[in-house]
């Protein structure tokens, strides 16, 4: 068996039981299991919503073969559920001045509960930051940006990421071109 070096151990547990912040993943049961079973009604109800969030409860009803009662009854058991995450509006960033998107991979000098929650309480400040991971492999971090140009890409590094206390190492990506970029689950197949 494999040995496995001290401080890569508390990475490893955290990425296994931390739960959520900053879309990290949770635990891989939690992740697995969901709270509350699904149907194939269900599933045509989200994969309808994630499609056109704003479709009202009759076209909705109207879409999935339901009358408007019970579709409302289970659109509100699947935001109860927690499985309705929450409703948004996706803004397309270049229309908004925010054309510049960058990964940066983050590795910390030690990988100890409080440096990580140190780190992650950063990110969670930031607007620039989309997205946040904590991942397995060679970097601790994996963050998404979006940004409106490169003096702005700078001034993030050098003045805010550089700061966070037992950051050692960055090294930024930039996406040339999005090839795909969806928001709407795969779920064909999902239904208890």
């Amino acid at each position: 068996m494999p040995e496995v070096s001290q401080n890569v151990l508390p990475k490893l547990i955290r990425s296994f039981t931390s739960y959520g912040i900053s879309g990290i993943v949770g635990g891989l049961m939690e992740q697995n299991m969901p709270q509350r079973q699904i149907d194939a009604t269900d599933v045509r109800i989200l994969n309808a919503l994630q499609t056109q969030g704003r479709l009202t409860n009759v076209d909705l009803a109207a879409h999935v073969g339901l009358s408007p009662s019970p579709c409302l009854a289970r659109v509100k058991a699947l935001e109860k559920a927690g499985i309705i995450d929450r409703y948004v509006a996706l803004v397309k960033p270049e229309s908004v001045g925010l054309g510049v998107s960058v990964f940066i991979q983050v590795t910390l000098e030690r990988q100890v509960e409080q440096a990580l929650e140190q780190f992650e309480a950063r990110m969670l400040a930031f607007d620039e930051v989309m997205e946040c991971y904590l991942m397995t492999g060679d970097s601790d971090y994996l963050v998404r940006l979006v940004l409106p140009d490169m003096e702005s890409l700078q001034r993030f590094i050098v003045k805010e990421l550089t700061t966070i206390p037992g950051v050692s190492n960055i090294r930024s990506s930039f996406a040339l071109k999005q090839v795909k970029y969806k928001t709407a689950l795969p779920l064909q197949g999902r239904s208890a």
